[in-house]
Order: structure tokens, then sequence, then C-alpha cells
């Protein structure tokens, strides 16, 4: 599990690169543990970069798309057990920063999606299958 504060370095901070990738290794490796699919993690990092597109053309609009996720990601861990819900608290309380200073979300999106990413990357090194 990844605390607050680190998850706070994460998104915040412009030197949280180091914590980000030991973080996204853990989670990745985690969430194969705990037999996430590749497809499942997928559909919501594929939301993400929507949202990230979106901001160059209507930032309010992706700031809205962003709270968005929130639910989106209840949802789909209602309906799993294995790997969503712990995904589902991680990028729950990260939005929670993103969006907690509307100047600095975009940056803090940035971030965000970087995070993601690399949980991503590391589920799929770590054997992530469908």
């Amino acid at each position: 599990m990844i605390s607050q504060d680190d998850l706070r370095k994460i998104i915040v901070n412009k030197d949280g690169s180091q914590i980000l990738v030991k973080r996204a290794e853990d989670l990745g490796k985690q969430l194969v543990d705990e037999r996430l699919k590749s497809s499942q993690i997928r559909a919501i990092f594929d939301e993400v970069r929507q949202i990230e597109s979106l901001w160059l053309q209507n930032e309010q609009k992706a700031l809205h798309k962003v709270y968005l996720l929130k639910p989106k990601l209840a949802y789909r861990a209602a309906r799993s057990s294995e790997g969503v819900p712990t995904l589902k608290d991680i990028l729950s309380r990260a939005i929670d920063i993103v969006v907690e200073s509307p100047a600095e979300a975009k940056e803090r999106f940035r971030r965000f999606t970087e995070f993601f990413e690399a949980i991503l990357a590391y589920h799929k090194a770590y054997g992530g299958r469908d």
C-alpha cells in the first residue's frame, strides 16, 4: 500500500521521480500478484490519456473528467475482486491530490499520468496478462 505522504510527493513535488518509480514498481508487482488483467488496467489508462489530450483544448472540461474518474473507478472495483479495488484506492487518493488545487491541477495531472504509466509498465514487466 502506498502512503498518503508518498502519493503527495509523487503528485505534488517536482523532484518526486525516485519515489514515483519505486512505488509504481511495488504496485505493478502487487497488481500482478492480485491477478489484475492487462485489459482492466488499460481501459482505465485509456480514459486518463483521453483526459490528457482534452487538457490542451479545454482545461475546465478536462478537470471535470478527472473528477468523474473516481466514480468510474468505484464502479469497476465493485465489479471485480482481482486487483481493481487496490488500483481504485491508490488512483482515487491520487485524484484527490490532483484536484485539491485547481490552479496546479494541470501539472499535477501530468505527474498522475506519469505515475499511472509507470504502474502499467511495471504490471506488464512483471507478467500482467489477460
